[in-house]
């Protein structure tokens, strides 16, 4: 009961993520789209009230008529709209999940076993949660303090794009050395999503709040104030495709499960980031494919880099090494029979109709192994999984090298 009410638990913080991160980002992209489709007022009225540009659209059956005002207003209205619950919303519920799913079993899904640094290998559950959040933390530090050093004044944004574009490729590599696949990748795009929350939360809330606080009193807002703002919100929206990505790769495991996978981690976040640019530069007139092409381009690459490796058994024993210390051996490779045996000793314990593990209400992604039919529907994401270590998850059943070279062997 314990186990299906944890997963009721996660279930509606899911559902509550995705609503939040839905609506975010949907507001996010719409500005951007907004506040880059404006064109110059053509009233003269509108030019003497400091419209700095304005947008006609229609949807849903009316017309709208935004403007945007290059400095106050001559009157700011009562019901003034502000955007950031959303934001708040999406990391909040984005922490209790991880803290739901991850930090409560930290040896489970946190511990990389196979790491190459020993002192991450090592890890115990509460020093692999405190190591977790500090790298959350670090990660919007040292973030923070490059925009603050690089571009105080928002006159070096391509400096400083470029050294957020490698602070990102060592958050990744750092990730996957130091936790397990699937929390590698959900950790660095916690990372981006939590530079996101607290861009909203430390700068361009508290700008805005001191502009409209400057226009209540007759005062001219400090400009920096408006180009800070417009420097994080530009960033926010560089971050999006990625993090959604890098949220949803734990279904599949062919992402963190290669030895390369920050390397396939990176090609998607600058992938996804030349992608959204397409979609910024269209709004603001201009057409580029080449942009999308170059995403689609590095996309491939990524797949080229992850696709499996047409020795399996060489490649297995090389992982199998790597997570023993030992030398490889070759695998012979056993009957179906032979093979069911393992994966019924060390894996059905959690993927079966109604698991023996304490943790599950149900088989983790719906994987069922209980028979040799299931094993064989799954055999080639269970060969995988099994060949880079990554299952069972923090080795909890004891595999050996030998049973997850037997397995990762055969082939029907």
């Amino acid at each position: 009961m314990q186990a299906y009410l944890l997963d009721f638990a996660n279930l509606l913080l899911r559902w509550l993520h995705v609503i939040a991160a839905v609506a975010w980002i949907g507001e996010s992209i719409y500005f951007v789209m907004l506040d880059n489709g404006l064109r110059p007022p053509k009233a003269d009225e509108d030019k003497k009230k400091g419209v700095f540009g304005e947008m006609w659209a229609v949807h849903g059956g009316g017309f709208y008529h935004n403007q945007k005002y290059a400095s106050a207003p001559a009157k700011l209205p009562a019901d003034l709209h502000w955007s950031f619950w959303k934001a708040y919303t999406t990391w909040l519920s984005g922490f209790g999940l991880f803290v739901l799913l991850y930090m409560t079993n930290p040896g489970f899904y946190l511990v990389n076993p196979g790491s190459d640094w020993a002192w991450a290998a090592e890890l115990t559950g509460w020093q692999a949660n405190a190591v977790a959040l500090f790298f959350l933390l670090s990660g919007w530090v040292v973030y923070n303090e490059l925009c603050k050093r690089i571009s105080p004044n928002m006159e070096r944004d391509g400096i400083l794009s470029l050294a957020v574009a490698v602070m990102m490729v060592v958050v990744a590599y750092l990730s996957t050395q130091i936790f397990a696949g699937r929390a590698a990748f959900l950790l660095t795009g916690a990372v981006m999503a939590t530079a996101m929350s607290a861009n909203v939360f430390f700068w361009i809330i508290p700008g805005q709040r001191r502009m409209v606080k400057a226009m209540k009193a007759g005062e001219t807002p400090n400009p920096i104030d408006g180009k800070r703002g417009k420097q994080r919100s530009v960033h926010n929206t560089y971050f999006t495709l990625p993090v959604v990505l890098l949220m949803l790769s734990n279904h599949y495991s062919f992402t963190y499960t290669h030895e390369l996978s920050w390397v396939i981690m990176a090609l998607f976040i600058f992938a996804g980031a030349l992608i959204r640019q397409f979609f910024v530069l269209m709004h603001a007139g201009s057409i580029q494919p080449a942009y999308p092409a170059a995403g689609v381009a590095l996309i491939l690459v990524a797949i080229w880099v992850g696709a499996p490796s047409g020795n399996d058994g060489v490649a297995t024993a090389a992982v199998s090494s790597s997570v023993s210390g030992e030398a490889p051996t070759p695998a012979a490779s056993g009957s179906l029979g032979e093979v069911h045996a393992i994966i019924e000793q060390r894996c059905v314990s959690c993927h079966a109709q109604s698991p023996e593990h304490a943790g599950f209400a149900a088989a983790p992604a719906g994987v069922i192994l209980e028979t040799e039919d299931q094993l064989l529907r799954q055999i080639d994401q269970v060969r995988q999984v099994v060949a880079s270590g990554y299952m069972p998850l923090g080795n909890i059943t004891r595999m050996t090298d030998e049973e997850r070279a037997e397995v990762a062997a055969w082939t029907p």
